[in-house]
């Protein structure tokens, strides 16, 4: 659909483009309110943002919320903070007088200094220029010095948004293809356990094409009215999917990509699936949104295929963890995949219910299959941001 563009932003829906929309508007209002030259003004809009006091629903918003994220990160490492306030051009008018005010004083120096000049010596001339000299030389240097590091964070950004922008087209390339051409015959996976057990499996037809470009495709994971809608991959470890792409190219966003131990055929009690939180608002960028209780509302539906069965999730917890030492004794999401009692499984739900933010009133039973959202925090170090669901609706 052509024309549905917001801040150089492509939009799919009309829902998409509309939500766009809204978001340009709030921050053409947040402008209008916040002086991004006063450094206090700025760091409070951040920690504004932080709390949730504003909330986006589009990669709009999300751009505008990380450029105050580097704008307010800049000014702190300054040394402002937030009742920070730099004088006004009028301000420093008032303050320093002009050259042509204090012209007569300045003369009046001059003069005074005239004759002090006259009666140095060649000696001390000859160390004055010298000094000089050190000064204007130790200038270069620092000039040079600071156009190489402008020049290295310029690439930087350059390559952070060359991936970004890559990322954004391959990935909307791989929706089309999605459920795209006719279906040339069955297509089914063989699933080898032992040499006496293997499972024969029909990959849905709407991921044949894409199958067959990637064989490491596991599923596909989409949450309305959000950036995400993406791929799933999995492979031997958890380490490959977190700088490849889809096409198994070095890219710094990575790919979502299903937790190693699960297994989508013989469904674990969990499915864990990890994905960057990317400034640009790919992968799971804006899953941290999901702090907001209103935010989760909106949208408490998610939606996970795997390649050979539909399934639809509904928002159950929503909390902040981190990775700990293998030898701390403490609830570890990342290694709940499995409950072999009724007792185990009550005692994870417990465990994450009371970490939740806020209670979705969803509740999980024994026997129930979930589906975990997880990204990184930087709350904390090696925090983690997690988003708990559990499927509510069966399809085909």
């Amino acid at each position: 659909m052509a024309g549905l563009e917001v801040a150089g932003r492509r939009f799919r829906t009309e829902a998409d483009y509309q939500a766009a929309l809204r978001d340009q508007a709030k921050i053409d209002k947040i402008k209008a309110q916040v002086n991004m030259e006063q450094p206090g003004e700025v760091i409070t809009l951040y920690a504004d943002m932080q709390s949730g006091k504003y909330r986006f629903e589009t990669a709009v918003g999300n751009d505008f919320d990380d450029k105050i994220y580097e704008l307010a990160q800049t000014f702190k490492k300054q040394g402002y903070n937030r009742d920070s306030r730099l004088p006004t051009e009028n301000e420093k008018r008032s303050r320093f007088p002009s050259r042509k005010t204090g012209s007569h004083m300045n003369q009046a120096k001059r003069a005074d200094i005239r004759p002090i000049q006259e009666e140095l010596d060649d000696e001390l001339q000859r160390e004055i220029f010298r000094e000089l000299k050190k000064r204007e030389k130790r200038r270069r240097m620092t000039v040079v010095l600071c156009s190489l590091i402008a020049i290295m964070c310029f690439g930087y950004f350059g390559v952070y948004y060359y991936f970004a922008d890559r990322t954004e087209a391959d990935y909307e390339n791989l929706a089309q293809l999605k459920g795209s051409g006719a279906k040339t015959g069955t297509l089914f996976h063989q699933i080898h356990y032992t040499e006496e057990e293997e499972i024969e499996l029909e990959v849905l037809e709407e991921y044949q094409t894409l199958y067959n470009k990637n064989k490491k495709l596991i599923g596909w994971l989409k949450i309305d009215d959000t950036n995400i809608d993406y791929p799933v991959m999995q492979t031997v470890n958890n380490e490959y999917y977190l700088d490849h792409n889809f096409d198994q190219e070095y890219d710094k966003n990575g790919s979502l990509f299903l937790d190693k131990d699960c297994d989508v055929v013989k469904r674990n009690t969990n499915l864990i699936i990890y994905g960057h939180h990317m400034k640009s608002g790919k992968m799971f960028g804006g899953l941290n949104k999901y702090s907001s209780e209103e935010y989760a509302k909106k949208h408490s539906k998610i939606q996970f295929d795997t390649i050979y069965k539909k399934g639809t999730y509904e928002v159950m917890y929503v909390f902040r963890s981190r990775i700990y030492n293998e030898e701390d004794v403490v609830f570890k999401y990342y290694k709940f995949l499995d409950a072999a009692s009724e007792k185990e499984f009550d005692s994870n739900m417990q465990e994450m219910e009371a970490l939740s933010l806020y209670d979705t009133g969803v509740k999980a039973s024994y026997g129930d299959e979930l589906l975990t959202l997880s990204t990184c925090d930087n709350s904390e170090t090696d925090g983690r941001f997690v988003v708990v669901a559990k499927r509510v609706k069966e399809e085909n």
